[in-house]
């Protein structure tokens, strides 16, 4: 939670610009008579997605070539206006919203977003995610970008509702909770853009074990700290633990496999990391879900053919004096 009433007024500027950087994505912003600038956001994170409640004044928004060349999350959002009036342009295309109107941007491609003087603040909602989660072309979403998205249909009343009371109960719910409404919303959008591109909702049914497999991968990878169960899992994607398995056989493993492999990776790279020689090898371990020193050496052992110590002491590069 951010707001501008904290922050001395010759610093809010380079703040919000900051923060704006990690919670959605670097951009060049100018605002419109900056002594009076004020903005507040709130971000919340839903597993793989991304929502964030955000109001501000009069401002211009740019993503530049320059910006997406240093970095690009390679994020789609979808933002919700829900007061005030506000432009957006990309891919050619531009557009001013109205209070109700839902737009599709892309962070890989260059954008403005702007709230013009005189119309007071803007509030809107915005929910993002990793585009390699949409199961559509990414040449047919190109033609939805920066059009507006009117909630005139049951489906994007849905989308809606959804975005809303999301953002007024997140802290509610349980971070198990919080990953299978991200992918909720996220096939909100699907059927919603899908609907603008064909007049029907997406039944999506030939990509979605392969959608699961993403979702639930990225899952495992933000919560590798936790005891995770292929049980949980299965719960956590409101799947049975059958379907889940299936899945991951589907690409050549199991589920323990799958979480004991990233488990290992991440312990190997913090091993032979040189920043990190003064961290002890079991806390290494018990960062990345090994809690007991023993199991910890025995499974890296298996998996890697040499103890943790050892790969350490292996692969560990230090810069010598020259």
């Amino acid at each position: 939670m951010f707001d501008s009433v904290v922050v001395p007024a010759a610093d809010r500027v380079e703040a919000w610009t900051e923060l704006t950087a990690t919670a959605l994505m670097p951009t060049r912003i100018r605002f419109v008579g900056p002594g009076d600038f004020g903005a507040r956001i709130r971000s919340m994170p839903f597993g793989a997605a991304h929502l964030s409640a955000l109001s501000y004044s009069p401002l211009l928004s740019e993503r530049t070539p320059q910006l997406i060349r240093q970095s690009d999350p390679e994020l789609y959002q979808l933002a919700l206006v829900t007061s005030g009036r506000q432009g957006v342009e990309q891919a050619r295309n531009n557009v001013l919203l109205e209070a109700g109107s839902m737009v599709l941007y892309d962070s890989s491609r260059p954008f403005s977003a702007s709230v013009h003087a005189g119309v007071g603040r803007a509030d809107s909602l915005v929910f993002q995610f990793p585009k390699r989660l949409l199961p559509l072309p990414a040449h047919r979403i190109g033609r939805l970008l920066a059009v507006p998205l009117p909630a005139d249909n049951a489906m994007s009343r849905l989308l809606a509702q959804f975005l809303t009371g999301a953002a007024e109960a997140h802290a509610t719910y349980a971070p198990f909770g919080l990953v299978q409404l991200g992918g909720i919303g996220i096939d909100l959008v699907t059927a919603v853009l899908s609907h603008h591109l064909d007049g029907t909702p997406a039944a999506a049914s030939a990509t979605r074990p392969g959608l699961l497999f993403l979702r639930i991968s990225s899952f495992i990878e933000e919560h590798l700290s936790y005891p995770l169960s292929p049980a949980e899992i299965a719960s956590a994607h409101q799947i049975s633990l059958r379907y889940l398995q299936r899945i991951f056989q589907e690409q050549g493993t199991t589920v323990s496999a799958f979480v004991r492999g990233r488990r290992i990776s991440h312990c190997c790279k913090d091993l032979a990391d040189p920043a990190k020689q003064e961290v002890p090898v079991h806390a290494i371990g018990a960062r990345w879900g090994f809690p007991r020193p023993d199991d910890f050496s025995r499974v890296f052992r298996k998996a890697v053919g040499m103890p943790p110590g050892k790969y350490r002491a292996t692969h560990t590069t230090v810069d010598q004096p020259a």
